[in-house]
């Protein structure tokens, strides 16, 4: 049984199967309680993010019919062994009796986590693997068919804090092995989808030039300038600006041989491979 926030809402059942409550404002509800798993979240926290400052004088009353009807949809539907609640009440609201890994969004967090410290213990291999488990988790921007107010916005902003550090990580991990050019494609949607993000920016234009494409690596430098310019009306980073100087001085590539005549290299040329393959980036 799981409880999936990362794109829209749903529950999957111990069975396997996937069902979501019809009415907004249940699927609001059992969201945020989803993010505080065994945590007891207020009435009161409750309606502020149903209705913020707009609740009707009829609210408690609502939110007690909305647990009653989750209660029933987790009973009919046999979302859970028939001895467990899910649902519980806990002076001075409710609580979701479920363990992190039944939600996708604390999952989430742990797989990145995890490949943080795998990455920093010198072990890139496995943090690959942790990655692909994060990055598999991402079926789209989180809560996407949910109504959110102040405090599950505020989750979401977390969420998709976290999704960039996985994505930064994951650059970071190709680039260990020198992956360069099974990059790029990535990479190439990560500066559209993040078009502000200078770092990603600054791995595709790196990677460009260490697969010896430097034009592309300085009209990528100019797409960025002239980016930043006109929506911050500033320059790219010092950092940035380094490396197109390096990329102006540098040597060019050697074009003597095409790449089908350039001698072959004795496989103990190549960097080893994680055990799992690369991640392929959703949009």
């Amino acid at each position: 049984m799981q409880f999936n926030l990362i794109g829209p809402f749903e529950i999957t059942t111990d069975d396997g199967r996937e069902l979501a409550p019809g009415a907004p404002r249940i699927r609001q509800m059992l969201a945020l309680l989803a993010l505080q798993p065994r945590e007891t979240v207020s009435i009161d926290s409750l309606v502020q993010e149903l209705w913020a400052d707009d609740a009707p004088p009829s609210a408690l009353k609502i939110v007690h019919t909305h647990v009653s009807q989750a209660r029933r949809l987790f009973t009919e539907e046999a979302v859970t062994s028939p001895g467990r609640d899910l649902l519980l009440t806990r002076a001075p609201g409710y609580l979701l009796q479920v363990n992190d890994d039944e939600v996708d969004v604390m999952s989430f967090e742990s797989f990145i986590k995890r490949a943080q410290w795998e990455f920093a213990e010198g072990t890139p291999g496995r943090a690959a693997d942790f990655l692909g488990r994060a990055l598999a988790l991402w079926r789209g921007p989180v809560l996407s068919d949910v109504a959110v107010g102040s405090t599950l916005a505020g989750w979401i902003a977390r969420v998709e804090e976290l999704r960039i550090r996985a994505l930064e990580l994951h650059v970071e991990v190709e680039n260990h092995f020198g992956r360069y050019r099974e990059l790029l494609p990535e990479l190439r949607t990560l500066v559209n989808d993040y078009p502000l993000h200078e770092w990603f920016h600054g791995q595709l234009i790196s990677a460009l030039h260490r697969a010896g494409r430097r034009g592309e690596a300085l009209e990528a430098y100019g797409n960025l300038y002239r980016l930043l310019k006109s929506e911050l009306g500033l320059a790219p980073s010092p950092d940035l600006r380094r490396l197109q100087t390096e990329i102006l001085n540098a040597a060019g590539p050697d074009l003597t041989l095409s790449p089908r005549r350039r001698p072959a290299r004795d496989r103990s040329d190549f960097p080893p491979l994680p055990p799992f393959p690369a991640v392929a980036i959703a949009g």
